[in-house]
């Protein structure tokens, strides 16, 4: 079992989540995060004064999948998510121990697969 967290832009969620779906994902996790990398940042203006805005919006996705899918998740959330500027995101995979469906007591694949 693998865990594919990534951080993306809030304005490629949409295609990210279609691209999920054709990819086999069967559930996901999203949250509203904030933060920064190579960004940095950016300055804005608001009534004429000048301010900085130093953690971004973005958007965690985390889906929970067998080891055989995960190459393939990733690929997908790369494809949606890339626009080639500075600030699409990152993707990691990790290991999982263990996965348990509280409602069936189900465990590992028969817990994430439909």
């Amino acid at each position: 079992m693998k865990l594919v967290t990534a951080i993306i832009k809030p304005s490629r969620l949409d295609p990210v989540l279609e691209a999920l779906k054709e990819a086999g994902a069967t559930g996901l996790t999203v949250t509203e995060v904030r933060g920064f990398g190579r960004q940095k940042g950016k300055t804005e203006v608001y009534r004429g004064a000048e301010y900085a805005v130093k953690l971004l919006p973005k958007m965690k996705l985390e889906v929970v999948c067998p080891a055989d899918r995960a190459e393939r998740i990733v690929d997908a959330i790369m494809d949606a998510a890339k626009s080639g500027k500075i600030g699409d995101g990152k993707i990691w995979v990790a290991d999982l121990e263990s996965v348990v469906r509280i409602r069936t007591g189900e465990r590992d694949e028969q817990a994430v697969l439909d």
